[in-house]
């Protein structure tokens, strides 16, 4: 009793038939996760922290900490 030669002839083909729509359809369904699990939820935290940010009152308190060399606190 021999075994069957394998089917060499095509292999390429009849996985990739097989393989491929479940690879697609896997990382579609990554992307899809990844949207709505990490970009949505930075997307809102930016939009939220920029509704109260000011950038003037920002540079001010830094201004005043003495942060930029080039620049002179108001009180001097």
């Amino acid at each position: 009793m021999s075994l069957p030669k394998p089917l060499m002839r095509g292999l390429l083909g009849r996985r990739l038939r097989f393989h491929l729509p479940i690879a697609f359809t896997l990382s579609i369904m990554a992307a899809v996760v990844f949207k709505y699990t990490v970009t949505e939820p930075r997307k809102r935290a930016y939009a939220e922290f920029y509704k109260q940010y000011d950038a003037v009152k920002e540079f001010n308190a830094m201004k005043e900490a003495g942060i930029f060399e080039s620049v002179r606190p108001s009180g001097e």
